[in-house]
């Protein structure tokens, strides 16, 4: 691809990392925070300065747009992205840099002695020789996913300006990804009427997701009794104690740093205590639906269990189901996936088919009946300081998008 492409692209996601816009996991709105509605209105601007139709930003900051198509018959296709950035307890300020790696571990930030060490991230070895973006060890790198946002747009850009053939193209970009993907369950589909669509979410170089986990997330609360120690005996029930309970029964091999691959488990993510009451958050999450139906079921069975040993307590568990498997909405029409594999082969590009550890907004879109595969930014390490993006894995996977527009072109409903 001509360097001009690159620097543009890198340009634009330096441009929308600058951004701050971490979603808020306690805040009761949509979007979560106002730094969604600073990306989302800048690239309103942007799409409008492209000569697109039909902008749109909504009441929960969901911007789309069309792009009317230059070739007759082409399905109807969508690229979507979220515009926030994971919340973990880092700055939600990124400074992100270019380094060209000459291998060995990198120094982030010498002043605060922060680095990427190879030991811990060997991936590393398969870019020397490579620019890469990094942030300064003090943030997330935002690729998760601003690298997909650039990407599309860019994407856009170049189809507009170089006349490219397309068929007609939607653009849905929303908020609160990260935290419950409710920006696409709360999109309005009317306004993204497509024939299937794609989220550009993915990892590394090649890789393809039509698979997620089916997730849930538990919030268990537990009313205790209150008594001072002079009193206590027989009359006390400490809701910290019943928590360490109800979590004695989950195996502690069962959980994310104990399983890979198509693995499931159980993660407490927070709790929280005072002496009269105590909540617990708990995430499930499997690949098979029926396993993951019995992941619940043992919840609910632990909830009983405990409700029995400590009767003066009182204990909920409050279970919701988060999003679901795309692969069990596929349906019969392969085409949206095909293409994404059509364009692996033409680009040269190893396929990299994995079931993704987590979700994306295209499990929610899938499970509203569009359906949404999803392929690489070229990032790695997600939800973490040490997230980096290899530019050239960052200038294929606009490549993808670009010759999966072009192979679209050629077909016909």
């Amino acid at each position: 691809m001509a360097q001009q492409y690159t620097e543009a692209l890198v340009n634009r996601f330096l441009r929308y990392v600058a951004i701050p816009s971490e979603s808020v996991p306690k805040a009761k709105v949509v979007p979560s925070s106002e730094g969604q509605w600073n990306v989302a209105k800048l690239v309103a601007e942007e799409l409008k300065a492209m000569g697109l139709q039909e902008i749109d930003i909504d009441e929960h900051a969901c911007v789309t747009a069309y792009l009317p198509g230059n070739v007759e018959g082409a399905p109807v296709v969508g690229f979507s992205a979220h515009m926030d950035t994971v919340p973990v307890g880092l700055s939600d300020v990124v400074h992100p840099q270019v380094i060209h790696y000459e291998g060995g571990d990198v120094c982030l930030n010498a002043e605060k002695d922060l680095w990427i060490r190879v030991a811990e991230h060997p991936e590393l070895n398969a870019y020397v020789g490579q620019d890469i973006i990094f942030t300064d060890g003090t943030s997330v790198l935002g690729a998760d996913n601003k690298a997909g946002l650039a990407n599309i747009m860019q994407a856009l850009e170049i189809l507009i300006k170089e006349n490219r053939p397309h068929g007609d193209i939607r653009v849905a970009f929303v908020p609160d990804e990260e935290i419950g993907l409710f920006g696409s369950k709360a999109l309005d589909l009317e306004k993204f009427k497509v024939d299937f669509a794609y989220t550009v979410d993915g990892a590394e170089r090649g890789e393809v997701v039509i698979e997620t986990f089916n997730a849930g997330e538990v919030r268990i609360e537990i009313d205790g009794v209150t008594a001072h120690p002079i009193s206590a005996k027989g009359v006390m029930v400490n809701p910290l104690l019943v928590a360490t309970d109800i979590m004695s029964h989950f195996d502690r091999l069962d959980t994310p740093e104990h399983t890979e691959g198509r693995e499931g488990y159980f993660w407490f993510k927070t709790i929280q205590s005072t002496p009269r009451h105590a909540t617990l958050n708990l995430n499930i999450r499997d690949f098979d639906l029926t396993q993951y139906e019995a992941r619940k079921q043992f919840v609910r069975d632990v909830i009983k269990f405990e409700q029995v040993r400590h009767p003066k307590a009182k204990i909920e568990a409050h279970m919701e189901d988060v999003y679901g498997n795309i692969s069990s909405f596929l349906g019969e029409d392969r085409t949206a996936i095909e293409v994404i594999y059509e364009a692996l082969d033409e680009l040269g590009i190893k396929a990299i088919t994995k079931p993704m550890r987590g979700g994306t907004d295209g499990s929610a879109l899938s499970a509203r009946g569009l359906v949404t595969p999803n392929y690489f930014t070229g990032a790695h390490n997600f939800h973490a300081s040490a997230e980096f993006l290899p530019i050239p894995s960052f200038t294929d996977s606009l490549a993808m998008t670009l010759k999966m527009v072009e192979l679209l072109a050629k077909k016909r409903k």
